[in-house]
């Protein structure tokens, strides 16, 4: 992949120009990354309190007894939102999910190991552990090739 970036006092927007020989898959995941909204800031609530935090503060988001939680290097902070609501506010090249209770930051996780019927053990940095359900190993797999390409 080439990027050129153009500097010209005249240009009033961004413009963003992609080339290619065919719309393919590649083209595809760079046009989702470029429309992704990015949200400043989130807010948890722990005891009597609201808590404000950034999308990178977070490990991981999680259901735990029908609540949505947050796991950050403050504590556990019960959401609002809805699980899929925050997946789709949270930094699509940052975040990806591991199962239907469990989405996760990138640079929060250290190993995967090889689990039993072709599922993942994903470790924290943490320490802590999550299992990966099959339908999402390919997921990750494609987050990880992303963050390798710095996208």
């Amino acid at each position: 992949m080439k990027i050129k970036v153009e500097i010209d006092e005249e240009v009033k927007a961004i413009e963003v120009l992609i080339r290619n020989n065919a719309w393919n898959e590649e083209v595809e995941q760079l046009m989702e990354r470029l429309k992704e909204r990015k949200r400043p800031y989130f807010v948890g609530r722990k005891d009597d309190m609201q808590h404000v935090f950034r999308a990178e503060d977070i490990f991981c988001v999680f259901t735990e007894q029908d609540t949505i939680m947050v796991r950050t290097n403050q504590g556990n902070f019960e959401m609002r939102e809805r699980l899929y609501e925050l997946e789709r506010d949270l930094p699509g090249n940052q975040f990806v999910r591991l199962s239907k209770s469990v989405i996760a930051n990138l640079d929060e996780l250290s190993r995967f190991e090889a689990y039993f019927n072709g599922t993942l053990c994903v470790y924290f940095r943490s320490g802590e552990k999550e299992y990966v359900s099959r339908h999402y190993v390919q997921g990750i797999k494609k987050a990880f090739q992303w963050k390798r390409k710095g996208l």
